[in-house]
C-alpha cells in the first residue's frame, strides 16, 4: 500500500485500522454485544432505510428481530474518504439470514456508511433492500 498524505489539523487513521474498526464493530452490534457501544460517539446519529433513526446498535437488534429470524452480514468490501475532520467508511456487500416465517434469503444488497471523528463513530447510515423485498414477497 502506498503511503498516505496527512492533512495538518486531520483526525487521520491509517486505512487498516479504521477498517479494523468498522469490521470489529458491525461484529459486535450484530451481535447485540454491549461492547460494540465503546466505537460509538455519545451523540451518535444512526439512520436506517425508511428514516428509522437510532441511538445505540441494540436499538438496531431489537427493530431487526421484527424483521429476521436471524440476518447476517456478507461484507464484499469497504471504501474509505479520509477528509480534514472526518473519515467516511462505506461498508459493502450483501445480507443473508432467515425471514420471520422461517424462509430463507441471500444476496439482500446493503450499504453501511460509517462517519469517524476523533477515532470514534459519530454517524451511521444503513440501506438495505430488505423494504423492497418485504414489499414482494406480500
Amino acid at each position: 500500500m502506498a503511503p498516505q498524505k496527512v492533512r495538518k489539523n486531520a483526525t487521520f487513521e491509517p486505512d487498516n485500522t479504521i477498517v479494523a474498526k468498522v469490521e470489529r464493530f458491525i461484529e459486535l452490534s450484530m451481535a447485540g454485544d454491549p461492547a460494540s457501544n465503546a466505537f460509538l460517539a455519545p451523540n451518535v446519529e444512526i439512520a436506517f432505510t425508511g428514516g428509522r433513526r437510532f441511538s445505540a446498535p441494540q436499538e438496531i437488534g431489537a427493530f431487526n428481530a421484527t424483521r429476521y429470524r436471524w440476518v447476517k452480514k456478507k461484507i464484499a468490501g469497504f471504501d474509505i474518504a479520509p477528509g480534514a475532520k472526518e473519515t467516511v467508511v462505506y461498508c459493502h456487500g450483501t445480507l443473508y439470514g432467515e425471514w420471520p416465517d422461517g424462509t430463507p434469503f441471500a444476496g439482500n444488497r446493503f450499504v453501511d456508511r460509517l462517519v469517524f471523528a476523533d477515532g470514534q463513530i459519530v454517524k451511521i447510515d444503513v440501506w438495505n433492500d430488505s423494504a423492497e423485498i418485504l414489499l414482494t414477497r406480500r
